[in-house]
C-alpha cells in the first residue's frame, strides 16, 4: 500500500504550479553540476588522456559524439514516455516537456552526426557512409525536426499534443535502431558501443572514466535544459489561455 501511495504522489508534479517550485529548487543545483562535469570531464577527457595507438588524437573525438549520441537517442525515448502519459493520463505537462526536449534533443543528434563525420574521415577515408547506425541517426534527425515542426504548425495544443505523440511513436523505432543498428547489422562500418555491460568491450579505463564524467555532465545538462524549458512551456500556455480569455471576454 506505501509502495502505490508513493507512485501515485508522483503524479502531483503534473500539476504545473507544483512543478515549476519544484523545478525553481532543483534547477540550480543540476546545472552547477552540469557545468562542473562538463568543465572537469572535457579538460580531463581532451588534456590529459594519451593518443590511441591506432587513432590518434581522433578518438578524442568520443568525449563529445558519445554523451551527444546518448543523449540523443534518450531523449526521444524521455518524449516518448511522456507522451504516452499524454495519450493516457492527459497531463499537460508531460506533453508541455516532451515539447520541450525535442529542440535540445535535436540538437544533441545534430552534435552526434557532426562529431560523427569528423571522426569517420580520417578513419575511413569519408565524410559520410550510408552505414546502418548512421543512416538510422540522419533519420532520427529528421523526426525531430518533423516533431517540432508539426507542433508548431497547430493552434490547438491539445491536437498538437495528440499529434506529435503518435510522431513520438513511430519515431521510436528509429531511436531503437540507431541504438542497437550494430548489432542488427554486423556489415555496418559503425563500431561497437563505447560503453557496455560487457567489460571487455568497453574503451580503456584510461578514456572510459573521463567519458563517464563527460556523459553525467550532458545527461546534467539535459535535464537542466528540459526543466527550464518546459517552465518557458507551462507560462506561455498559460498565457496563451488569459488572452483568449480576454478576446472571448
Amino acid at each position: 500500500m506505501g509502495r502505490y501511495v508513493r507512485f501515485m504522489s508522483l503524479w502531483e508534479y503534473a500539476n504545473p504550479v507544483k512543478f515549476i517550485r519544484t523545478t525553481d529548487v532543483v534547477l540550480p543545483w543540476v546545472s552547477v553540476l552540469a557545468v562542473l562535469c562538463l568543465v572537469v570531464g572535457l579538460i580531463w577527457g581532451f588534456f590529459f588522456t594519451p593518443e590511441d595507438y591506432r587513432q590518434g588524437s581522433t578518438v578524442k573525438i568520443i568525449y563529445l559524439h558519445v554523451p551527444a549520441a546518448l543523449m540523443a537517442i534518450n531523449a526521444w525515448m524521455m518524449m516518448l514516455v511522456a507522451s504516452l502519459i499524454w495519450i493516457i493520463r492527459r497531463h499537460h505537462v508531460s506533453a508541455l516537456a516532451a515539447r520541450a526536449a525535442a529542440p535540445v534533443g535535436a540538437v544533441m543528434t545534430l552534435i552526434a552526426l557532426a562529431t560523427g563525420a569528423l571522426w569517420g574521415q580520417p578513419m575511413w577515408g569519408t565524410w559520410w557512409a550510408w552505414d546502418p547506425r548512421l543512416t538510422s541517426f540522419l533519420i532520427l534527425f529528421l523526426f525531430y525536426l518533423g516533431y517540432m515542426a508539426l507542433w508548431s504548425a497547430i493552434e490547438d495544443d491539445d491536437t498538437a499534443a495528440d499529434l506529435t505523440s503518435i510522431l513520438c511513436l513511430v519515431g521510436s523505432v528509429f531511436a531503437v535502431l540507431s541504438r542497437y543498428a550494430v548489432n542488427f547489422w554486423n556489415q555496418g562500418l559503425h563500431q561497437g558501443a563505447s560503453l557496455s555491460l560487457d567489460k571487455e568491450e568497453n574503451v580503456a579505463d584510461v578514456f572510459y572514466f573521463p567519458l563517464l564524467v563527460c556523459i553525467a555532465g550532458f545527461v546534467l545538462l539535459f535535464i537542466a535544459l528540459v526543466f527550464l524549458r518546459t517552465q518557458t512551456e507551462i507560462r506561455a500556455r498559460r498565457t496563451r489561455a488569459l488572452i483568449a480569455r480576454e478576446q472571448q471576454g
